[in-house]
């Protein structure tokens, strides 16, 4: 179906950045631009495109998106993508082994204009084209997406996937519940680099301590403190008052031991 009207108005609202990480064709990242902006999606982040960047392939496919793929910004990784965002969703078709909450692609929507309502960025992360995303690049997230579709054959290519949830987001437009986060002016939802910097701190400290002496259940662990802690919806405020517990837990420690 075509139907590009440039005397029509915009799509309105703040939408979630859409994070394509390491996608596979140039091809495939045209046709997701070109999903997102027919659902009123501009902001495209991308990690690590197998075939480079800037591409072609990629701006032919997106059928008059240029301005998305002129827009769409380079990351060295998911982490790097997802650094200024408070929160952040992933999709996935396959069940996984942590601890996450899951989500349809319209309760998602719902959130992220919830979201969007209390000032907050949101974004979307989405796998290669052949695997997915990668369980620690999922670890970044505080939900999941998964698409309630036939449970024998789920296998959406990329840009379908894109469709899907920008389709639900621009449909969630009208009547979109308020957020039901209220919280003080002096804070705001912790932004992911402030969330990693807490834990780095945690496990630097746990590692230290002898926590993780195991090293083959290392990353396992890791994970699931992770997950664990992004469950929490952390504050800005908060996310420094735990800091400075570690490192008052991490002092007094230190102090008793060096008593006689």
């Amino acid at each position: 179906m075509a139907g590009t009207d440039k005397t029509k108005p915009r799509a309105t609202g703040v939408g979630p950045a859409i994070v394509l990480v390491e996608p596979q064709l140039g091809e495939n990242i045209g046709m997701a631009a070109r999903a997102m902006l027919n659902c009123g999606l501009t902001e495209l982040r991308l990690v690590n495109p197998r075939d480079g960047w800037p591409s072609e392939a990629a701006l032919n496919a997106a059928s008059g998106a240029d301005s998305v793929i002129a827009g769409a910004r380079l990351f060295d990784s998911a982490r790097d993508a997802v650094a200024d965002l408070a929160s952040v969703f992933a999709t996935t078709a396959r069940e996984r082994d942590m601890t996450k909450r899951f989500v349809t692609p319209r309760q998602a929507a719902a959130e992220i204009r919830g979201f969007a309502a209390g000032g907050g960025r949101t974004g979307v992360l989405f796998g290669k084209e052949a695997k997915g995303l990668k369980n620690d690049d999922l670890a970044l997230a505080d939900a999941c997406i998964v698409a309630p579709l036939n449970p024998a054959f789920r296998s959406l290519n990329l840009a379908q996937a894109v469709f899907v949830v920008g389709y639900e987001w621009f449909m969630a437009g009208s009547g979109a519940p308020a957020s039901e986060l209220r919280m003080p002016k002096e804070t705001r939802p912790a932004s992911k680099a402030e969330l990693a910097g807490l834990f780095g701190h945690l496990e630097r400290e746990l590692d230290a301590s002898g926590f993780l002496h195991v090293k083959e259940k290392q990353p396992v662990m890791v994970r699931n403190l992770r997950n664990m802690l992004q469950r929490a919806g952390l504050t800005e405020q908060e996310v420094r008052t735990f800091r400075g517990v570690i490192t008052s837990l991490v002092s007094g420690f230190g102090h008793r031991r060096k008593k006689p």
